[in-house]
C-alpha cells in the first residue's frame, strides 16, 4: 500500500511570500535593510534555522540564532494564519487521496507551530493529521530524517512511500530516504536541477503544469506494480 508524504511550503501551499516577508522584517530589525526576494529564493527548501544560521554569519548579526528564529517565527505565524494560499490542484489531489483512504503525512522544515498554523488556517488539517517538523529530527533536508520519521509514524516502509516536493533539497532527501518522488518545482527555472533527475514523476512547469489526475494515475500504477 502506497503512502504519500507531502512537503508543505511551496508544495501544498504558497507560503514562500510569507517566509520572505517575515525574514525580511527580521533581518531589517538587525541592520540588514535590503534583503531581496532573489536572495531569499536561494534558500527555498532549506529549513528556517539553517537559513538563519547562514544569514547571521553572512551579515555579521550579533543576536543569537534562537532569538532570530523566535522573531521570524512570530512574524511568520502572524502572516500564515491569514494570508496562506493552498495551490488549488494540490488541494484536489489531497482530497482525492483522502477519499481513497491513502495514508498521508506532511514533513516540513517549518516549525511545529508554523505547520499547525498553516494547516488549520487553510483547512488542510482535516485531511492531513500526521505531521513531522524538522524540529523533531536530528537533521533537516536534504538529510532524509523528516521523511523517515513520517514513514515511521504512518507505519509504512520507506520503499512504500512517495514524497511530493517542490525543492531540490527535498528531492535529495526523498532519494536518500529510499522513497519515490513526485517533483513539482516551485519555479520552472529550477526544474533542471540534477536533484530532480531521480524523480519518478516530474512536472517541470511547476504548479501550473501539475495534474492531480496524472499524479493519481502514476501512484495507482505503482500500487498495482
Amino acid at each position: 500500500m502506497i503512502s504519500v508524504i507531502f512537503d508543505l511550503d511551496g508544495t501544498l501551499v504558497d507560503s514562500e511570500p510569507n517566509y520572505y516577508e517575515s525574514g525580511r522584517r527580521t533581518l531589517e530589525r538587525h541592520g540588514v535593510p535590503d534583503f531581496t526576494w532573489e536572495q531569499h529564493s536561494r534558500f527555498i527548501g532549506i529549513g528556517t534555522r539553517e537559513t538563519l544560521e547562514i544569514l547571521r554569519d553572512r551579515y555579521g548579526i550579533r543576536a543569537p540564532v534562537e532569538q532570530l528564529l523566535a522573531e521570524q517565527n512570530a512574524a511568520y505565524l502572524e502572516l500564515a494564519r491569514t494570508r496562506t494560499e493552498v495551490f488549488p490542484r494540490m488541494r484536489g489531489f489531497v482530497e482525492r487521496l483522502h477519499g481513497e483512504g491513502v495514508a498521508m503525512a506532511v514533513a516540513s522544515g517549518s516549525s511545529l507551530e508554523a505547520i499547525d498554523a498553516v494547516l488549520s488556517g487553510t483547512g488542510l488539517d482535516a485531511l492531513l493529521t500526521t505531521t513531522v517538523s524538522a524540529e523533531e529530527v536530528a537533521r533537516g533536508k536534504p538529510a532524509p530524517d523528516v521523511f523517515l520519521e513520517a514513514a515511521r509514524r504512518l507505519g509504512a516502509e520507506p520503499g512504500d512511500c512517495v514524497v511530493v516536493e517542490d525543492a531540490a533539497p527535498g528531492a535529495r532527501a526523498a532519494h536518500a530516504a529510499g522513497m519515490a518522488c513526485v517533483a513539482v518545482p516551485y519555479t520552472p527555472a529550477i526544474a533542471g536541477d540534477p536533484a530532480f533527475a531521480s524523480a519518478g514523476l516530474l512536472f517541470p512547469g511547476g504548479q501550473p503544469q501539475f495534474s492531480a489526475e496524472a499524479a493519481y494515475d502514476w501512484l495507482s500504477a505503482r500500487r498495482t506494480a
